[in-house]
């Protein structure tokens, strides 16, 4: 194969695309600048851990079962150890968004970065709430058939069944888990390929490094 028709190989142009925009001194980073030791760096990197803590809970639920998480106490724990890890996980994603509100984290091209973070946390909400109606407790039960009414009302109840468990497992286990997954890689990856962004008061010469 000439190198010429290689060049020409969307893998070849893949590769060359990906050494130029994420080398990996920049995905595997040993330094960072001074202003990352600030605490509101801090819940990024908290919300990629507390989601870790869920994916992790969330499968050994899977696998063992509603009678096992309803009725031992192992299964009372990971059960517990899921549930908070989701609040954990809201909250510092929360703080996480507002921070970076705040800090106007779009900047230096970075924009398409904010705009996945508030795609994730969309994606978060319709994730945890799949998880509130396949706990196959009363509350579940309730949830669903108070927000089959709400879906039924804008006329998405025929394909979007809410009191029907098998869907809504599968939307709570594989579908929105892996989008939700999809879109926090590209996220991470960006902030990897533009960098943090740094404080506002920073000097310019620091917002043109990270361009």
């Amino acid at each position: 194969m000439s190198a010429q028709h290689e060049k020409e190989m969307w893998t070849a142009k893949l590769r060359k695309a990906w050494q130029k925009n994420l080398p990996i001194e920049k995905l595997l980073p040993d330094t960072q600048p001074a202003y990352v030791a600030s605490w509101i760096y801090l819940f990024g990197v908290a919300t990629l851990s507390a989601l870790g803590v869920i994916i992790f809970s969330g499968l050994i639920l899977a696998f063992e079962g509603p009678s096992w998480y309803h009725l031992s106490s192992p299964g009372h724990f990971v059960n517990s150890l899921h549930f908070w890890s989701v609040q954990l996980f809201f909250v510092f994603m929360v703080i996480h968004l507002w921070g970076k509100f705040w800090m106007a984290a779009w900047r230096g091209n970075r924009m398409l970065t904010w705009v996945t973070g508030g795609i994730a946390f969309v994606a978060s909400i319709g994730t945890a709430f799949t998880g509130y109606l396949v706990q196959t407790n009363f509350d579940s039960q309730w949830i669903s058939y108070e927000a089959k009414d709400g879906f039924n009302s804008v006329g998405i109840g025929a394909w979007f069944n809410v009191t029907n468990l098998g869907q809504q497992l599968l939307l709570h286990v594989a579908f929105m888990p892996l989008i939700l997954g999809v879109i926090t890689v590209i996220h991470v990856l960006m902030v990897r390929a533009k960098g943090v962004v740094p404080p506002i008061d920073a000097f310019n010469k620091v917002l043109e490094e990270k361009k």
